[in-house]
């Protein structure tokens, strides 16, 4: 039937539709394929959102316990490296400025420690200076050891803000190297 030189679609149950729109494509399998996708595709943005944020949170741990390997790399090549705690820092925030990150949301915390070894056993020193610790460097079973240990913190910040997600996460990683002796 014409109205207007239109053409009215007759529904199976003797409904009509607006004149030129074809209600079939609801109504057929292709129309619930569409709905399916319409409804799925929120859910599956959500998680791949969720996957993104992940990874995110996942490299920059990476990256702050490499940082901290960095100092603590450099503290430990040698005794008079392992107490310049300036130089340690400034290693650990090369390495994580180098990787494009902000060295303000990194902190870097490094300590040196020492002792003797004895078979794979550590007992750690008071002091690990001779001018305090008369006993420093000596070991009546094994051997003189000195650490140099890096902790560092950085907070990484979410792309959008979640319900029941901190607006900030906090990452700290501690590296612990033995300093060479020659």
């Amino acid at each position: 039937m014409k109205a207007n030189g239109k053409t009215r679609i007759t529904l199976g149950l003797g409904r009509r539709s607006r004149v030129g729109h074809d209600p079939g494509i609801l109504l057929s399998p292709s129309g619930q394929s569409l709905l399916e996708v319409a409804l799925l595709t929120p859910m599956l943005l959500a998680l791949l959102l969720g996957l993104i944020e992940l990874g995110r949170y996942a490299y920059f741990s990476i990256l702050v316990g490499n940082a901290a390997r960095a100092g603590a790399a450099y503290g430990a090549q040698n005794l008079v490296l392992s107490v310049d705690l300036p130089g340690i820092q400034t290693a650990a925030n090369n390495d994580f400025q180098n990787n494009g990150q902000n060295i303000s949301k990194l902190s870097v915390k490094p300590s040196t420690s020492c002792g003797c070894d004895s078979d794979g056993s550590v007992t750690p020193a008071s002091d690990c200076s001779t001018a305090r610790n008369p006993t420093a460097g000596n070991c009546t079973s094994g051997h003189w050891v000195v650490m140099v240990s890096v902790t560092a913190s950085g907070t990484i910040n979410p792309l959008f803000n979640y319900p029941g997600i901190p607006k900030s996460l906090t990452v700290s990683n501690t590296a612990t190297l033995r300093v060479a002796q020659r």
